[in-house]
Formats: structure tokens, sequence, C-alpha cells
């Protein structure tokens, strides 16, 4: 039992994938902050040039 519990103590490979996966998040959070704000440009300038079509189109 006692061979069990420091085998445990030493065993590091749960800790190398909390790492990983806090490596994921952060990775994951700036890409979808990208996103959003390309995403948001993306949007005002289609609505601009939506807007200058409807207004070219109409005189």
């Amino acid at each position: 039992m006692k061979n069990l519990v420091a085998r445990f103590a030493k065993d590091e490979s749960g800790a190398t994938a909390i790492e990983y996966g806090l490596i994921a998040a952060g990775i994951s959070v700036v890409i979808i902050g990208g996103v959003k704000a390309l995403g948001s440009t993306l949007s005002t300038k289609f609505h601009g040039i939506s807007t200058d079509i409807s207004n070219f189109t109409s005189k």
C-alpha cells in the first residue's frame, strides 16, 4: 500500500493533462475574441456596402 501511494504521488501525467487543457482553453479564448472582433468589423463593412448599393439603385 505504501508503494502504491508513493507511485501515485510521483505520477505527474494528470498535471500535464491539466496544463494542456489550460493552454487549449487560453488559445480558445483568444480565437473566440478575434473572431468576434473580426465578425463585428465585417458586419459593419457589409452593412455599409449594402446601404451604398441600395442608395445607388434607388436613384
